[in-house]
């Protein structure tokens, strides 16, 4: 994993703010046109971002990033999902996931980006 890549997605995870949260697709899609936009080849996917936030991310809100179905990390389900619930994230009704319809957050496209890309800001459910 290059240093690049682990910056980009960790500069990503920065951004999201408290209450809100990503998957980890969303996440490594942002962060792939963030590289994009600064000239950088695309790469990575959610398994990567998931070992950026694994090897190096405690210096950022973690718990922010959940997988597809607003699952957080099951090593640490309990520590995320403490701290989820301090911030008033949307959970669903049983409370063990993000309720990503809700609570889904996606950065706006990188300066620079091509206006006529899709872009992770791109959601349905914004608004």
């Amino acid at each position: 994993m290059d240093e690049e890549y682990l910056e980009a997605v960790l500069d990503v995870v920065a951004g999201i703010p408290s209450g809100r949260a990503m998957s980890y697709g969303a996440v490594a899609e942002a962060a792939a046109e963030r590289l994009e936009a600064a000239g950088s080849t695309r790469r990575g996917g959610p398994r990567q971002a998931g070992q950026v936030l694994a090897r190096a991310g405690s210096g950022v809100a973690w718990w922010r990033v959940v997988d597809a179905s607003g699952r957080p990390p099951a090593r640490h389900a309990s520590r995320a999902l403490g701290h989820l619930r301090e911030e008033a994230t949307p959970l669903v009704a049983d409370g063990t996931r993000v309720a990503l319809r809700t609570a889904g957050w996606f950065p706006p496209p990188p300066t620079g980006a091509d206006p006529t890309r899709g872009s992770a800001g791109d959601d349905p459910h914004d608004g």
